[in-house]
């Protein structure tokens, strides 16, 4: 994926690889690999690639985004029916698809009063279906086996989708396809835990649909957009900024802020962009209202909001009506904001785990650092409670790494800290922002500003021993084959071996239930019968991932009990 081309709809790369033969598909991967190295000249609206030096590829995109595959123009002498077409646009982002149409509400209290359950039409189940056969197909295949022709199935799917209201299922197929183009491209931002969660919201949202019925129907289908409603007034508190980095090819910087009542806002700046956008974006003024205030200067400020628009994430809206002004902040030990802080630590898991907002408001205590297979990551005592800092970005151009790294060199530390939960068996949780360690009243954003060895506290005491993670449940086993289905595909988990091991671990270990789907993904993933002549079936790629669908949800509901547990203990 390349965040020098503009974006391009699902459906016109769906076209495009459609309309190859078969002969040209099978050389698409290597097609996109070599556009990729190729010149890119923006020129307004359109878009020009190098295929050689006498051949032009254009893709013009008047509103930002290319919505037509006949705005996909190509000048070799193959053209319209070349490999370089569809190569673009499996090579550019994926844009937003326009089409949102709302399925039609027949409900009539007044005149019927006693009606039966709204179910999925059939058009909803055949579309959703699509999402679950070429998810499937991802899943069966892997990261390496999951190139340009597949990720185009599933974009057909995710357009299908969409077309028939179903706005969740067709997001988390986008979303498997921007995480997949990402690991194939070696993108930095990409994270195997992202792919991962794309393709457990498909394949759940897929299975669940068919036979779910009114309120949960509902939930299912999803909405277009993020509604935007009118809240009035709102006083607000900066807290602070976090860079903004997607393996879709979008940066920039979202601002976090209180009310008094301690809800929480974001003001966000985010569009197609990469790690220059997701540092620079902080300097750029803020967009609401008038105000003059930069992300950097709204952190540490306020803001005063008249005629508010708020989403139910609780994003800010900029509409015309919005009227904004800077007002005074509050500091981290200062009421309205030092409220945050006051709230029980357990009940911020609770609220984490279960649909709330993600932040944590912790005070700690740094005791040193630990090597981890990801990297080094900041050990610190949160009222008793070990507790694993990370951080949220890896990309060089993000100061996130090497501030944990100068914050590791100062033990017995006491800091007041934001961070966002990740969900482990053990206490662990995304460092963002923090107290500067020596400069009282003073705050630092872990992935925008950047320490200097200058302001470690001098003479710190020498570091501990890292504390021993407690014994664990070996869910591990079972999560650890979860993964490699999701970068290895089927085949990984077909190689003779003894799961027998293992699964009497965790057998042993109480955990009855993940030993029996460890042994189902096993034997979904090595069934291949042969027919009446010895020849080997097709394998059954549903079948597959029903198995992995289990797994993958069993891991991520013990996941969260055993967080919860971790952090409640001291």
């Amino acid at each position: 994926m390349s965040t020098q081309l503009p974006p391009v709809a699902p459906a016109v790369t769906a076209e495009l690889v459609a309309a190859l033969s078969p002969r040209l598909r099978k050389r698409l991967d290597a097609g996109v690999a070599k556009l990729a190295d190729r010149p890119v000249v923006r020129d307004g609206g359109v878009v020009r690639i190098a295929v050689d030096d006498d051949t032009d590829l254009e893709l013009h995109a008047p509103d930002g985004a290319v919505r037509g595959a006949d705005a996909v123009r190509c000048g070799c002498l193959l053209a319209p029916d070349c490999l370089h077409r569809a190569a673009a646009a499996a090579l550019a982002p994926v844009a937003d698809d326009p089409v949102s149409p709302t399925p039609p509400d027949d409900s009539d209290t007044d005149q019927q009063p006693a009606q039966a359950p709204e179910t999925a039409t059939p058009e909803q189940r055949t579309a959703v279906r699509a999402v679950r056969l070429a998810t499937s197909a991802v899943l069966e295949a892997g990261t390496d086996g999951a190139g340009a022709v597949l990720q185009a199935e599933l974009l057909r799917a995710a357009h299908t989708a969409r077309l028939a209201g179903l706005h969740r299922a067709a997001a988390a197929a986008v979303s498997v396809v921007t995480a997949l183009r990402a690991a194939r491209a070696a993108d930095p931002a990409y994270h195997l835990t992202d792919l991962a969660a794309g393709l457990y919201e498909a394949l759940s949202v897929a299975h669940r649909l068919p036979s779910a019925s009114d309120g949960e129907l509902a939930a299912l289908r999803g909405t277009a957009r993020q509604s935007y409603r009118p809240d009035g007034s709102l006083r607000l508190y900066g807290l602070f900024s976090e860079p903004v980095l997607t393996a879709s090819g979008y940066a920039g910087t979202v601002t976090w802020t209180a009310d008094a009542a301690g809800r929480l806002y974001q003001v966000s700046d985010v569009a197609p962009g990469g790690a220059g956008r997701a540092v620079g974006a902080a300097d750029r003024t803020v967009r609401i209202g008038d105000t003059a205030l930069t992300h950097r200067e709204l952190a540490r400020a306020g803001l005063a909001v008249s005629g508010a628009t708020v989403s139910p994430a609780g994003r800010l809206g900029a509409g015309a009506g919005v009227r904004a002004v800077r007002a005074p902040g509050a500091g981290w030990h200062e009421d309205p904001v030092a409220r945050l802080w006051a709230e029980p630590v357990p009940d911020q898991i609770t609220r984490a785990l279960t649909g709330g907002h993600d932040l944590l408001f912790l005070d700690v205590t740094l005791t040193g650092t630990v090597t981890e297979a990801a990297g080094d990551c900041l050990l610190a005592d949160c009222a008793g409670v070990p507790l694993r800092l990370t951080a949220a970005h890896d990309d060089p151009a993000l100061p996130h790494r090497d501030n944990l790294r100068l914050l590791a060199a100062a033990p017995g530390t006491r800091l007041r800290v934001v961070a966002r939960l990740t969900p482990a068996p053990h206490p662990r949780a995304h460092l963002l922002a923090t107290e500067h360690p020596t400069r009282a009243g003073t705050r630092l954003d872990i992935g925008l500003d950047r320490l200097q060895r200058a302001d470690v506290p001098a003479g710190a005491a020498a570091q501990p021993v890292p504390p021993p993670l407690p014994d664990e449940a070996p869910v591990h086993l079972l999560r650890r084959r979860v993964h490699q289905t999701v970068s290895g595909g089927r085949p990984v988990l077909a190689l003779p071996g003894d799961t027998r091991a293992d699964a009497r671990r965790l057998r042993g270990c109480g955990l009855t239930t993940a030993a029996e789907l460890l042994t189902d993904l096993h034997s979904a993933a090595s069934d291949r019968t042969h027919d009446v002549f010895g020849r080997l079936r097709p394998t059954d790629p549903e079948r597959f991932a029903r198995a992995w669908l289990a797994a993958a949800h069993y891991t991520g509901e013990l996941d969260r009990a055993l967080c919860l547990t971790a952090w409640s203990s001291s």
